[in-house]
């Protein structure tokens, strides 16, 4: 142990001015043996401060390292277990109980003691020993207080330590002593006569130097000097320490006041942040809820309570029994104030809701028969509007501070409040809506002539149309037994060509003659009504619940999910429980939305149903319901890309375009299903005035349309068909030639295409230029090999010889066509039976071609340039081939105008 304690002196406490009084190696109670040291220090400087100091040797156990530091002021409480018995464990109490077990016993009560002397001598406070012996808790020697404090003799068992210590000899020492030796014979061999000798010649050192001392009173009046000062330097040094234990007096009073203006700062803390006035009080416990006053009051107050209920107390001040009171009559006042506000607004939205419910329970229907209804409903279902709800919103939004409030405190309360407000909600859009599409399919309905004098004595809502309508609730626009019920179209004669021209219009059970401009420009504005009605009713909607619930300080938030249902309002399931903790860290919108879904469920139903309808009277219906629907969404989504209404009107923008789809897909069936007769002649095709009229109603519908794109898609199968089935009834035409109805055809599509010019079909109008220019060409070469079918024969064998290698001047000696036989040929066709051919040409052609497009004279002019051309190849061919013969036709060019312009006059 004196070997630890000189390498704890040397390496941990001298280099900290501290000298090691006391030391003891120790363990935790009752943990592992984990050894240490508790060394008892003092400083060497004043004034002495004395400690405790724990320390361990390092991890690699090559070195002591120091651990911990206590002062000795700051311990309390020695106890030794126990007094009568050898016991190594014993506590030190500073700021909490350290429990130790010494190696032994003796070890404890050596430091015991040590701790005691320290504690008597330096320390005004007397520490508390429990269970020490009282031998070990003697006084210090009357000597030991002598000895002033800094001296080299230790003040606590530092003369036993003393007696333990071993210490080495110096170089010098252990030469003088080998020296000595080395004179006397007996050093070594006889230790005592060795020890003797240096006994006699220390005797005769000491009496001389006694002498020497004696004999100068001059030394001796110095040493008396000197012992004078230092008794003089004991007493300065005796003031010094009382100097300085006044000192550490004034420290200590310093201390507690200091504290006392702490605990003054604490108090007032408590006071300033956790005190509620009796008015806030008052007003959170009987406050008017009804009167703005009052509704401010109570705002003021629980604001005020909540800002108490989250003040951040400091350490320990919750153990505090006053302050434990205010938090009991905080959270009293809490929930009574929760439960009068939850109570209120449940009240609130009971009165509102059923109020306006009332005035639901008169039928729409009775309004459109003329019946006498004052209510405010009624008036809105007869002009087509939703009523407005901003007088409910105004109410209520006086209490939006405390919902947010009510849901910062009170979550549960705030989401039954939620859900009650969505539920009672539900129910009244539910009741107006269902009563707005009802009026809005009626007026939808009214459009034909039909459905004028369908619906022109309806009774009330169990009249043929609420059920016809509610068949088609849930519908996404399917087109029900239209296109099914359809009759193949039959080519009929010229007489009733137009009206089969618009029979592309009958897509539903109507007959298209009642389907005018009027009525599609009827039906486009009740539909833009009702979404113009829809959108500020659902912004409005979605905008109140933001601000009254608050969902827009809180990105994620609880939802307070109205009772977990389907978003489409389909059966109630309830959400697992990965669903429900998706929804709790659902953004605001998402709850927003959710509770919109919820109150607005039945509009997509009721807009699907109304589609449906519109698709059902009238398939084209879907071009103006595509164009509203999309600028609807392209607006919803400008506002806000993820709100309710943009979503839901996505989703019925998809049922509409895929009616749209549908009714080009029956146009194009309608093409592939035409049938002509055997008896008439073909002439412009329905399906081709269809198409003209189709693009003309498009062109005005999607003038400026967002959704271009999809006619353009459209156009492009619809044309291709047309194409298609032109060329299909041209082949399958027995009584029309198929040039002619190519011709007439392609004729009435290129005009159509250049008239309109819808640029997505430029390459189509081209196309069909070429095909009506071709067949032109065609039909008058055909047709005008008849009236001079045996001259066309004879040249064409001319041409014929030639092409085979005959020698154009000797084709007159072939024998079927030399000169004899040319002249015989020309005289069949004097001009008298030229203009006869032609004149029946004409008839014939005139049979061929339809009025509707016009084409005889440019067919009649074409024929006569082409006549003219035949004319003058025919004379060069017989320049060519019977050179000098003197042989030439029968009638002039002049002749053949001539006839021409006399047949076209007659006609």
């Amino acid at each position: 142990m004196t070997a630890i304690k000189h390498a704890l002196q040397r390496d941990i406490f001298t280099p900290n001015d501290e000298r090691l009084l006391g030391i003891v190696n120790v363990c935790k109670a009752g943990k592992k043996k984990k050894n240490c040291f508790l060394c008892a220090t003092v400083t060497t400087e004043r004034p002495v401060q004395v400690k405790v100091v724990k320390v361990k040797k390092s991890d690699k156990g090559d070195f002591y390292k120091r651990q911990q530091t206590w002062e000795l002021r700051d311990l309390t409480e020695v106890d030794a277990k126990d007094a009568s018995k050898e016991n190594p464990e014993f506590d030190l109490h500073f700021e909490k109980v350290y429990r130790w077990v010494a190696s032994s016993t003796a070890e404890k009560n050596s430091f015991i003691s040590c701790i005691w002397k320290l504690n008597q001598r330096y320390l005004r406070k007397k520490l508390e020993f429990v269970n020490v012996s009282s031998q070990l808790l003697e006084e210090l020697p009357k000597a030991e207080e002598s000895v002033p404090s800094g001296e080299s003799q230790s003040v606590a068992g530092g003369d036993e330590d003393a007696l333990d210590d071993y210490q080495e000899l110096s170089t010098r020492e252990e030469q003088d002593i080998e020296s000595m030796m080395e004179m006397c014979e007996d050093a070594i061999s006889n230790a005592e006569a060795f020890a003797e000798v240096l006994s006699k010649e220390l005797q005769v050192l000491d009496g001389a130097n006694i002498q020497s001392i004696m004999a100068s009173e001059k030394q001796v009046n110095i040493l008396m000097q000197l012992l004078d000062e230092a008794l003089t330097e004991e007493m300065l040094q005796s003031v010094k320490e009382q100097m300085d234990q006044i000192s550490q007096s004034n420290r200590l009073i310093q201390i507690s006041s200091t504290n006392n203006g702490k605990l003054l700062d604490e108090i007032q803390f408590l006071v300033n942040y956790m005190d509620l006035s009796k008015g806030h009080i008052r007003a959170l416990q009987e406050g008017d809820l009804t009167s703005p006053k009052g509704i401010e009051a109570c705002i003021n107050a629980s604001e005020a309570l909540l800002q108490c209920m989250n003040v951040a107390l400091r350490p320990g001040h919750d153990k505090l029994m006053a302050v434990k009171q205010q938090q009991l009559l905080f959270a009293e006042l809490r929930d009574t104030f929760a439960r009068r506000l939850t109570n209120h607004l449940n009240n609130v939205f009971v009165h509102q809701v059923t109020g306006t419910l009332l005035l639901h329970d008169m039928s729409p229907y009775s309004v459109l028969q003329g019946h006498d209804q004052s209510s405010t409903l009624s008036q809105h279902t007869a002009e087509l509007t939703l009523p407005k709800h901003n007088p409910l919103h105004r109410d209520l939004l006086r209490y939006a501070k405390l919902m947010e409030w009510l849901k910062n405190t009170q979550r549960e309360k705030y989401e039954g409040l939620s859900r009650t407000y969505v539920d009672y909600m539900s129910r009244l859009y539910e009741r107006e809506i269902k009563d707005f599409f009802e009026v809005a399919k009626i007026k939808m309905a009214g459009t034909t002539k039909e459905a004028k004098g369908k619906f022109a004595t309806l009774p009330r809502k169990e009249s043929a149309l609420k059920q016809e309508t509610e068949s088609l609730h849930g519908s996404s626009g399917k087109l029900t037994g239209s296109t099914s019920s359809l009759n193949k179209l039959t080519v009929q004669g010229s007489n009733s060509r137009r009206s089969q021209s618009s029979s592309l219009l009958d897509m539903g059970n109507m007959s298209a003659s009642d389907l005018d401009v009027a009525d599609r420009t009827k039906f486009d504005k009740i539909f833009e009504q009702v979404l113009s009605e829809l959108e500020p009713l659902c912004l409005a909607e979605q905008d109140f619940i933001s601000k009254f619930f608050k969902l827009q300080q809180h990105p994620t938030v609880t939802p307070p999910l109205p009772e977990t249902e389907e978003l489409d309002g389909s059966t109630p399931s309830r959400l697992p429980p990965q669903a429900e903790h998706r929804h709790s860290l659902s953004s605001e919108k998402d709850v927003v939305r959710l509770m919109m879904n919820k109150i607005f469920q039945s509009i997509e139903t009721e807009l699907n149903s109304l589609i449906a309808l519109g698709d059902k009277i009238d398939s084209f219906n879907s071009l103006y319901m595509l164009v509203k629907m999309s600028h609807h969404v392209w607006t919803a989504e400008n506002v806000d890309p993820a709100s309710y209404l943009s979503t839901t009107l996505g989703n019925v923008l998809v049922t509409v375009k895929r009616n749209f789809d549908k009714c080009i897909s029956g146009q194009i069936r309608q093409m592939e299903e035409v049938k002509i007769s055997k008896k008439s002649k073909v002439g412009i095709l329905p399906f081709v005035t269809g198409f003209e009229e189709f693009a003309e109603l498009a062109e005005t519908i999607f003038r400026s349309a967002e959704r271009r794109g999809d006619l353009d898609k459209a156009y492009v199968k619809l044309i291709r068909a047309v194409f298609l089935n032109v060329e299909k009834v041209a082949n399958e035409s027995q009584k029309t030639p198929r040039d002619v109805v190519m011709m007439e055809n392609f004729h009435h599509i290129f005009s159509t295409l250049s008239r309109l010019k819808i640029s997505c079909l430029d390459a189509e109008r081209r196309e069909a230029k070429h095909k009506y220019t071709d067949h032109l060409q065609s039909y008058v070469i055909n047709s005008l090999g008849q009236p001079l079918e045996k001259l066309n024969h004879f040249f064409e064998g001319v041409e014929a010889r030639v092409a085979q290698g005959v020698r154009e001047d000797e084709v007159s000696y072939q024998l079927a066509f030399n000169k004899q036989e040319l002249r015989k040929v020309i005289k069949e066709y004097p001009g008298k039976e030229v203009k006869k051919g032609l004149d029946n040409l004409y008839k014939k052609v005139d049979k061929h071609l339809c009025e509707e497009e016009s084409l005889l004279q440019v067919v009649w002019h074409s024929m006569q340039d082409e006549f003219i051309r035949q004319y003058k190849h025919f004379e060069d061919l017989i320049g060519r081939c019977y050179p000098g013969s003197g042989i030439t036709m029968e009638f002039t060019i002049q002749d053949m105008l001539e006839y021409f312009s006399s047949i076209a006059q007659s006609h």
